[in-house]
């Protein structure tokens, strides 16, 4: 159930899954009168998606500026005449590093635009992990993907709006949409420690560890419990020292992860790391109820993060990410108990017992997918240098 929560002049509603999250979306885009701004790496033209493209055409039809940015390479399969219908109706539609062909091979084509925002009038901004796709994924799948959105409403909109609005001035020039370069807009992250509420974008040029380092931070201060739900998990060694440090020093370190499987190199790779976390003392739970989607985590009931970010090389070095941190008891308590629910209901605790008796052809495949994973983004998507779109 969603929870509303007052921290620091902010209102944050925590909302559970899609069934909570587009209905609140469409009516904040019916509720428009200036502007939209929506990105997402997956818009599916499914239900879900014909939802929000007829709230989006009704937004533009009443006069409001309203901005749809799809990643290149996660919205591929959305149909031409889907963006065509919605360009009529007058709504502004971008592809974030278009995806020209799989034998084109260049080295930024892992730099994917991987965040899920929305802001409507500057006045209410939605932060999250969610896809434009419908919530049950179909088939033998019977419950929702497991994942959350903040709706916030604040000073914090303000950076969100920022960082979108520069974002599509920037995609926009590049594609030769508009002839003059992107314009100045307040920063998108300006912040200090003490704030309650920070929004956090990675991009690979200044804000290259802005996410992997608020992580850090809250670990490294834990006390007694870290609770992670995310979907793909293949933390960096610093990620991982902190971690095995805080389980060492007696914090309860609890990981939701998958059970029920997407992508198997990524979920073979992240088997590869089960070993040293069970033998540091961390509890590891696959979710099986349903596909995690989820990239979330409490510290201490304390500080909480829900965002797009995953904790793996792609979202960590590569993607631009967007994630909100709450420093607030309440805020943090709701999360961390849909989170308990959730892993009473639909995971599994694995048992380092059992897991030590894997058989010498899973130890293989764990290792070589992890190696290959590796080799993905340390030499085909890792490259310096600028952020071209």
């Amino acid at each position: 159930m969603s929870s509303v929560h007052v921290v620091e002049g902010h209102t944050l509603t925590l909302l559970h899954n899609g069934a909570e999250y587009f209905p609140r979306l469409v009516c904040a885009i019916d509720s428009a009168t200036h502007s939209v701004y929506l990105e997402t790496y997956i818009y599916a033209a499914d239900d879900t998606g014909r939802r929000v493209a007829d709230a989006l055409k009704r937004a533009a039809q009443r006069g409001v500026r309203t901005h749809l940015l799809l990643d290149g390479y996660g919205s591929a399969h959305l149909p031409v005449s889907w963006m065509d219908e919605l360009r009529a109706a007058g709504v502004g539609v971008l592809k974030f590093r278009p995806e020209i062909s799989w034998l084109t091979f260049r080295r930024q084509r892992l730099r994917r635009l991987h965040r899920k925002l929305a802001v409507v009038d500057g006045r209410i901004a939605f932060v999250g992990g969610i896809n434009i796709v419908n919530d049950i994924p179909g088939g033998e799948v019977l419950n929702p993907r497991l994942d959350y959105v903040v709706e916030v409403q604040g000073d914090t909109v303000e950076r969100v709006h920022a960082a979108m609005r520069r974002l599509w001035a920037l995609v926009s020039w590049i594609n030769f949409k508009r002839q003059h370069k992107p314009g100045k807009h307040l920063p998108a992250h300006v912040h200090t420690a003490q704030q309650k509420v920070l929004f956090l974008s990675r991009d690979n040029l200044r804000h290259r560890r802005d996410i992997e380092n608020a992580y850090i931070n809250a670990i490294d201060g834990a006390q007694h419990e870290i609770i992670m739900a995310n979907a793909y998990f293949l933390p960096s060694q610093r990620l991982r020292l902190a971690l095995q440090s805080a389980a060492l020093r007696g914090v309860k370190v609890v990981l939701l992860l998958q059970g029920k499987v997407e992508y198997h190199m990524q979920h073979y790779a992240t088997l590869a790391l089960y070993d040293e976390m069970l033998r540091a003392g961390m509890e590891i739970h696959e979710y099986n109820a349903s596909y995690l989607h989820a990239k979330v985590a409490v510290v201490d009931g304390q500080w909480a993060t829900v965002g797009s970010s995953n904790i793996e090389p792609f979202s960590l070095w590569l993607a631009r990410e967007a994630n909100l941190v709450v420093r607030d008891a309440k805020f943090a308590a709701a999360l961390r108990t849909s989170l308990i629910q959730e892993m009473a209901q639909g995971a599994l605790m694995l048992e380092h017992s059992t897991w030590s008796k894997r058989s010498a052809w899973m130890r293989l495949l764990t290792r070589a997918s992890y190696a290959m994973i590796r080799v993905l983004t340390g030499v085909i998507g890792y490259a310096r240098g600028r952020d071209d779109v």
